[in-house]
């Protein structure tokens, strides 16, 4: 959750873009109740890492999705402005509450952007695994494995492939190259 001694600029307030030469700020996310997220900073770093939005016992339904957009506000007041927006587009779940998160952190996310017009895009499951290992079915431990060959230490599957979907957005300019 965002430090309450922090104050946040207003909504649509926004730092002046760097020169362009500089990059891009661009977040990626793996959305779910453990999301895992990569961002790629103006000035070329790469920080990843997971964040957990597990609803506290005695949190109402609504809670996991305003910490998600504290924490988005958060991460865009400290690494961006946050450029574009890249998320892994499921379309399929193990089970109803799996699906449920997921629409809720969804539906949150793309609000947050819209607010702030900043672009995001869903990028299938299946393109982000082939683009990291070569087979569009690869299982967690390839993911992982493949985040390491390229030099990252990610904490779990949730992380690598945010990790993954951050160099496919790089590396294929957002599907566009």
């Amino acid at each position: 959750m965002a430090d309450p001694t922090l104050t946040a600029p207003s909504a649509g307030a926004r730092p002046k873009m760097p020169p362009p030469e500089r990059g891009r700020t661009i977040l990626a996310l793996d959305l779910g109740t453990t999301t895992g997220w990569a961002i790629r900073a103006f000035d070329g770093l790469i920080t990843s890492g997971t964040v957990s939005f597990k609803p506290g016992r005695f949190d109402g339904g609504g809670m996991r999705y305003l910490r998600f957009t504290d924490w988005l506000t958060e991460i865009d007041r400290l690494s961006g402005p946050i450029e574009a927006i890249f998320y892994e587009e499921v379309r399929a779940h193990r089970g109803v509450d799996a699906s449920h998160v997921y629409g809720g952190l969804m539906a949150t996310l793309t609000a947050w952007a819209e607010l702030r017009g900043v672009p995001y895009a869903g990028v299938p499951v299946g393109t982000i695994k082939r683009h990291a290992t070569g087979h569009g079915n690869a299982n967690k431990q390839a993911m992982s494995d493949a985040a390491r060959a390229r030099g990252f230490s990610p904490a779990d599957d949730n992380e690598a492939d945010a990790i993954a979907l951050l160099l496919w957005a790089i590396e294929t300019k957002g599907g566009l190259a």
